[in-house]
């Protein structure tokens, strides 16, 4: 339980500027198109052909061990897919009647993108988003259990696995985070499906 206290807002927040950084990159891309548009979706390409593990490992080796250098890592690893989905959403609601009557009426670009483009363009990013919750809390356990994310004695999941499996005939020191996890990553998941019920009838 005290464990909880720091993974899930070290979730929270990596999810929240993952979000931040990828839709605003994405939106940029997607109404600005060109040039810009073009390198941006080149960056997200190449950080996307690495597998998120292995792209999350480096970064944090590279910068050492610690809950914030893994934090940064993850935010690395996990931006890339909030500006692909908001791009296409971009693309999707620029083409609307309302988004040519607003430029053809003069307003300006900034107006736009801001006023009647993004608000249209947020459900999928939520929905997303927070089932994204539950696979950075395993992401975050799985590189305190290498070593590369909280070190002892922080009471971070990962490293209280990592405690374990060098004790494993002491089964319930690796026992009680494990449950943790895999009940924190159902239940975003789960509260991810019901949001996509609800904001997305569609999807069905």
């Amino acid at each position: 339980l005290h464990g909880a206290a720091l993974s899930l807002p070290i979730a929270v927040l990596v999810v929240v500027s993952a979000v931040v950084i990828g839709s605003l990159l994405g939106a940029i891309s997607g109404f600005v198109g060109g040039l810009t548009g073009a390198a941006i979706m080149r960056l997200v390409d190449v950080t996307l052909s690495f597998p998120p593990m292995l792209l999350a490992m480096a970064v944090a080796a590279s910068l050492g061990p610690g809950l914030g250098n893994a934090a940064i890592a993850m935010v690395l690893v996990w931006w890339p897919v909030y500006a692909r989905l908001m791009r296409a959403q971009v693309l999707e609601v620029k083409e609307r009647e309302h988004v040519e009557a607003a430029i053809a009426a003069g307003a300006r670009p900034r107006r736009v993108l801001f006023t009647h483009i993004l608000p249209l363009c947020w459900t999928p990013v939520l929905i997303s988003a927070t089932m994204d919750l539950g696979q950075v809390v395993l992401l975050a356990a799985s590189l305190s259990f290498i070593g590369l994310g909280a070190t002892p004695p922080t009471p971070e999941w990962g490293s209280m696995i990592s405690d374990g499996a060098v004790h494993f005939y002491q089964w319930w020191i690796a026992f009680g985070p494990g449950v943790a996890i895999l009940t924190i990553v159902l239940g975003f998941n789960f509260i991810g499906d019901g949001l996509r019920d609800i904001l997305d009838p569609r999807s069905d």
